[in-house]
Order: structure tokens, then C-alpha cells, then sequence
């Protein structure tokens, strides 16, 4: 059974480091759609690692914790990404001039 172990710490910098320079891009060129793309990629690495926990027969049960912490990790890149689509948003909006999606976070915007 084939896993994405994003658990292993080369792994996980990798992420990390193409994940923020996805974000930079995003801000750089003020463009939400890339910051969508990354939350997509996680929201679908997310499903496939429950997909595989839930449907994970006998011999593989030794991997059930290694999936778990990738499920872990999945929710805090999704959350990071989502935060960074809505930031990216609303400086593409005030450059476009048009409402963003999200105006909840204006006093958040403001302080970064």
C-alpha cells in the first residue's frame, strides 16, 4: 500500500518550503487562484489519507499511526492555506477594487 508519508521530516520542510513559496508567489502577483490550488491539493491529499485510514485491511494496520499524523498534518496545512487564500483575496481585491470574499478578517488584515 502506497502512502504519502508528508510525516517524514524531509518531507514535511519540502512542503512547507513550496507551500509558503506558492503563498509568496500568490502575494507577489495578487492572484488568489494559486493559493486555491494549494488549498485544493491539501483538501485532496486529505480525503485520500481517511480514504486509505478507513479502507486499510489487516497486514497494513502498523500504518494506521503514520496515517493519522499525516491526517494531522493535512489539517494544519489546510488551515494554513485557507487563511493565506483569504489574505491573498482581499489584497487582490483592493488592487481590482471589487469586494473580496471575506471581509470578516479586515481588523486581522490590518495588523499583518
Amino acid at each position: 500500500m502506497f502512502i504519502f508519508d508528508i510525516s517524514n521530516p524531509l518531507t514535511l520542510i519540502l512542503m512547507l518550503a513550496a507551500t509558503v513559496l506558492l503563498i509568496f508567489l500568490a502575494q507577489e502577483i495578487k492572484k488568489s487562484s494559486i493559493s486555491a490550488i494549494t488549498l485544493f491539493a491539501y483538501l485532496i491529499l486529505l480525503i485520500v489519507h481517511v480514504a486509505q485510514t478507513a479502507t486499510i485491511s489487516e497486514e497494513y494496520r502498523y500504518m494506521v499511526s503514520t496515517l493519522s499524523r499525516c491526517i494531522a498534518i493535512d489539517f494544519v496545512f489546510i488551515l494554513v492555506t485557507f487563511f493565506a487564500y483569504l489574505w491573498v483575496d482581499d489584497i487582490e481585491a483592493k488592487k481590482e477594487g471589487k469586494k473580496s470574499v471575506d471581509n470578516s478578517l479586515d481588523w486581522f488584515w490590518k495588523k499583518v
